[in-house]
């Protein structure tokens, strides 16, 4: 397996000469996490057994903990899964796609903060507007959004996921409204709607879209069953970057060899690219510091837990039972005796190499 450090270190240098009109801040930090985590060469934690038959100690390298990393942040992955499903409700779920089109991503690329927020604004009003005007539903929404930027083969494609349950309720008499069915809301209503507040809220932040916007967007509404399934497979590539280092199949001095599936076959395809295009790709895809990928909005809000929980207790609904201690980090086991070690001290220099345990 070939590490994204490997890659960087290796064409770091061309990366920055041909792209030094393109690059960002929040690029060069996660260049720089990425290259450094848990780097032999770089800080370390200090970890002692507690047993006092054994007393063994372990300098460990530290993580970098970029939310790019696709090393760290799994923890943080499965946390996040555990904390929603705890908020599942008896309703079926469904998985809304809103896509921005072609001809505004370079608008977004260049305005990524302001754009992003008008995304997620524009979902916001359109998925609450559509649940209270609803016949069978009638009140307010409740929903998660998750964005992404990325295609499988690494283009810039800004989406956002929303995980919505086909239920509402009335803010005053508390009464709650379930729709079965197949189809939560007309897909091409949908998109016509998000177009329309998407461009409202450019104009708003004196953002000129092109003269060749389509007229017509793409909205994609499909049913996911309890919501589960779908919580857990966003889960999965919320924390995690974009590309995993499984996917990284050779490196020579002057290109990249990667591997991704593809949407439509369901079979992976291979596409090769320059170093510092390679680079290109990935950095494009952090985020601005600060800025939030996944919120949820209404009754899913983090400030409604006691809301949730009272819909849970008169719905009958246990809600999902945590593994024990799942959000603990796993412990460091002593390599002598088995014990689970602590952390004495932590961003220490570099030890002596026969006293480092590498954790990658």
């Amino acid at each position: 397996m070939i590490l994204l450090s490997t890659i960087i270190s290796r064409f770091k240098d061309r990366y920055l000469a041909t792209y030094q009109h393109t690059i960002l801040p929040s690029h060069l930090r996660a260049l720089d996490a990425l290259a450094h985590c848990r780097d032999q060469h770089g800080p370390h934690m200090l970890a002692q057994c507690p047993e006092k038959q054994c007393g063994h100690v372990l300098y460990i390298p530290h993580s970098c903990g970029h939310r790019f990393c696709p090393h760290c942040q799994s923890h943080e992955s499965q946390q996040w899964i555990d904390n929603q499903r705890a908020k599942l409700l008896p309703a079926p779920y469904y998985l809304v796609t809103v896509t921005l089109p072609r001809q505004l991503r370079d608008l977004a690329y260049k305005n990524q903060r302001r754009v992003y927020a008008c995304m997620f604004q524009a979902v916001k009003e359109l998925l609450k507007t559509f649940t209270r005007n609803d016949t069978k539903l009638g009140g307010d929404a409740g929903f998660t959004a998750i964005l992404h930027t990325h295609a499988r083969n690494l283009d810039y494609h800004p989406h956002i996921h929303v995980i919505v349950p086909a239920a509402s309720i009335n803010r005053i008499t508390l009464l709650w409204r379930v729709k079965s069915g197949k189809y939560l809301f007309n897909h091409t209503a949908l998109a016509q709607v998000f177009r329309a507040k998407v461009l409202h809220g450019l104009r708003q932040e004196n953002l000129c879209p092109p003269h060749n916007n389509p007229q017509q967007w793409v909205v994609d509404c499909k049913h996911v069953g309890t919501g589960e399934k779908a919580l857990a497979y966003l889960g999965r590539y919320l924390y995690r970057g974009v590309i995993r280092e499984q996917d990284i199949l050779s490196s020579t001095d002057t290109t990249v060899t990667y591997r991704y599936l593809h949407a439509k076959t369901g079979k992976y395809r291979t596409k090769t690219v320059a170093g510092e295009q390679f680079l290109a790709l990935l950095m494009r895809h952090v985020l601005p510091k600060g800025f939030r990928r996944t919120r949820d909005y209404g009754f899913l809000h983090p400030c409604k837990k006691k809301l949730i929980r009272f819909l849970q207790l008169v719905l009958r609904v246990p809600g999902y039972k945590l593994v024990p201690n799942s959000n603990k980090r796993p412990p460091i086991s002593c390599p002598r005796c088995g014990a689970p070690m602590k952390i004495i001290m932590t961003m220490l220099p570099q030890p002596p190499p026969e006293n480092t345990l590498c954790l990658a």
